[in-house]
This record gives C-alpha cells, structure tokens and sequence, in this order.
C-alpha cells in the first residue's frame, strides 16, 4: 500500500514538472470533439456568447481586484512581460471565468497546459488561442466574424464550453476537462491541469463568499456579473 501511494506521489511530481516544464512553443490542446447540441442547450450557449460585456469588473470590491491581480501578476510576469497587456489578461479572465460561474484559477490552469499562454497559439488539430477553442464552436454556437485569437472572444468561448462541458458531466471536473480535451476516458489533461490549478494557481480569497452549488449555463444570465463595485462575484462548487 505504501508503494502505491508512493507510485501516486511520483506521478503527480512528474505531472507537476510537465506542466511547469512547458516550453514556449508547447501547445498540449487535443482534437476538441464535435457533439451533437441539444436545441435549449445550443440556445443558451448561443446566447451566452452573444451577450455584450458589460464594463466594469467582476470582483466584489476594488481592494479584492487589487489583491488578485498583484497575486496572479506576480505567477504570470514571466509568460506575459508587458505589465498593460498582463493585467487586461488576468481581468479579462478573472470576468470570463466568473461570468461562467468557474474558478478563475481553474481557468488559469486550463490556458496553461492548452497553450502555455501563447495568444496565438494553434494546435496540429486546428484549435486556436489561449484556451485552444476548435473553429466548429463558431457554426455551433457563435459567427463566423468571431476571431478566436481576440482575447475576451476566445476566453469566452473557452470558458462557456468548458461550463457546458461541466453541466453535462454533473459537475465532474475530471471528465469535464477531459471532454474538453477531447481525451475522453484518459486521466493525463485531467491531471495536468489540476495539479497546476493546485501547484501554481491556488489562491484563498479571504472571507469569499461559500457557493449553492452548480448553476448551469441556462440559469445563468450577464446580471450575474456586475459592474458595482458591492456586488458578489459568482462562484461554484465542483467536484474534484
């Protein structure tokens, strides 16, 4: 028993130095795979990318934006040198993510080990960007105007299919992001992306708000994010 949990350990460093180890012209994106959408469910993605930002922010206060940008600055100032370019990224990412009601650390994660944080980024498969999004989303669910190399469309569409994803999996993230992967039934992206999450995007946001629960991309609308400063961020809970 012991060996086995020393095997789990080995493998879960080896994960970590994947990850960690990524050169900058890396892209680990599998073939996201084209699944038949159900019409409420392709109406609500449908609308969910068409909806207009709303400007302002997606935190609770202006010291929280703050105290999370400096936070994610700090991991990210390597990947993105240019400090403008940096903090429209995290807040961009911070909204997109939160909009969809998923950990923005999560979302970090994810763009690392898709595209290692490479904006133009474009995979042997086809899938473009940060959160490597397969061009057949925009037939699905979007135009084809939309260019997957701007920023806040591809972490859009990224961020809302990875939501789907999650409310067709009933809120389990490993088979989840490996949907999202395309690698449906194999344990590596998962593992990936979480050790990341938990390795180098981890983050205790102090007296945050404790979720319901899941909330699925039907229920949810842009209201849910607001532009006053006051006003509490989205938040869910999954499974791990």
């Amino acid at each position: 028993m012991t060996a086995f949990f020393r095997a789990g350990a080995a493998v879960r460093a080896a994960a970590f130095l994947l990850v960690f180890g990524l050169h900058a012209g890396d892209v680990r994106s599998g073939p996201q795979m084209y699944e038949p959408l159900s019409a409420s469910a392709r109406h609500a993605l449908q609308k969910a990318v068409a909806d207009q930002a709303v400007e302002g922010n997606s935190f609770e206060t202006d010291a929280q934006a703050r105290t999370w940008i400096l936070a994610m600055s700090r991991r990210l100032h390597r990947k993105l040198p240019d400090s403008v370019a940096r903090v429209e990224f995290l807040r961009t990412v911070h909204y997109e993510a939160t909009r969809a009601g998923l950990d923005p650390q999560l979302v970090l994660s994810v763009i690392q080990v898709e595209s290692n944080f490479r904006k133009y980024a474009v995979s042997s498969a086809g899938a473009r960007g940060y959160m490597q999004v397969m061009p057949f989303w925009l037939d699905l669910i979007g135009t084809k105007d939309h260019n997957l190399f701007h920023l806040r469309t591809n972490l859009r569409y990224g961020c809302l299919i990875l939501r789907h994803y999650l409310d067709i999996e009933r809120g389990n993230l490993t088979r989840a992001l490996a949907r999202y992967n395309g690698s449906l039934g194999k344990p590596w992206y998962p593992s990936l992306v979480q050790t990341a999450w938990k390795g180098a995007w981890q983050y205790a946001e102090p007296d945050a708000p404790v979720a319901a629960g899941i909330v699925t991309v039907a229920d949810r609308t842009e209201g849910a994010v607001r532009s006053t400063p006051g006003a509490a961020a989205t938040s869910t809970v999954l499974r791990r």
